[in-house]
This record gives structure tokens, sequence and C-alpha cells, in this order.
């Protein structure tokens, strides 16, 4: 009968220790703060002050606003372009696909899905990032030349 009892005892603390992780993982954390996951703030000065006297001002001022619309429209589940062609349909000419994975006030989280071997980002697949609202916009705006 005392053998029962410890292999009873024993069983239960293996069944004990072997329980399914239920904790968040860290890296993937929705909070902004406190996090491992990298935020890509936006940069100080706006890529289109410097075209303000110029003759791409207001060309700038039309593809900033376009930027803006489409990086506030993203939501989860949507495939982005972040080399070769932001803001455009995810094509054969994209370098690195990501994928929106959350979202939140001014940002944007994405995951590298997969990218070329010239691209930046290459070797970086299924990492994650909060991306602020400026820093795809300012993108967008590179992308285009300005």
């Amino acid at each position: 009968m005392k053998r029962m009892w410890v292999v009873s005892g024993l069983m239960l603390s293996v069944v004990g220790c072997s329980r399914i992780e239920t904790r968040p993982n860290p890296q993937d954390e929705d909070t902004l703060f406190g996090s491992q996951v990298p935020y890509v703030k936006a940069p100080p000065v706006d890529r289109c002050s410097s075209h303000k006297k110029s003759a791409a001002g207001a060309s700038c001022e039309d593809a900033r606003y376009l930027g803006t619309e489409y990086t506030r429209r993203l939501a989860v589940g949507d495939e982005v372009c972040l080399e070769g062609g932001y803001g455009d349909d995810v094509g054969p000419s994209c370098k690195a696909r990501a994928a929106v994975i959350d979202t939140g006030p001014n940002g944007v989280k994405l995951e590298i899905r997969s990218a070329k071997p010239d691209s930046r980002w290459f070797n970086s697949e299924m990492r994650h990032a909060w991306y602020e609202e400026g820093a795809l916009v300012d993108l967008y705006l590179a992308e285009r030349g300005y």
C-alpha cells in the first residue's frame, strides 16, 4: 500500500512539472514600453520640409498624404512591402515582405515574412518590430525619391 502512495505521488509530481506553458512569449509583448520588440520612431524632420520652396514641394505633400492614408488603413493580416514598393501591391519587385500582426495608436507591428538575398532584411524572417506611423510614411516618401 505504501508503495502505491509513493508511485502515485511521483506521478503527480511529474504531471505537475510537465504542464503546458501558457505565459506569453516576452518577444511578443503588445506593450510598447518595456518590450524587447524594437520600436522604430519617425525621423525628427519631415522629408517634405526640405522641398517646401522647390517645385517638388506640392508633390511631396501629396505623396505624404497618400503614404499616411495607406499606413493608417493597414490592418492585421495585411501584407506590405518593406523594401522595393512600400504602399504598392506586394509583387515581384518587392525585396522584403512583411505582415501586419498588430496595430495600436500611432503604430503598426510588422513581422518580416520573406526577403530576397539582395535585401537589407535578408536573414531577418520572423522578426517583429513596432513602427511609428511617421516612420512608415517616411519610408513611403523615401521610396518615391523625396
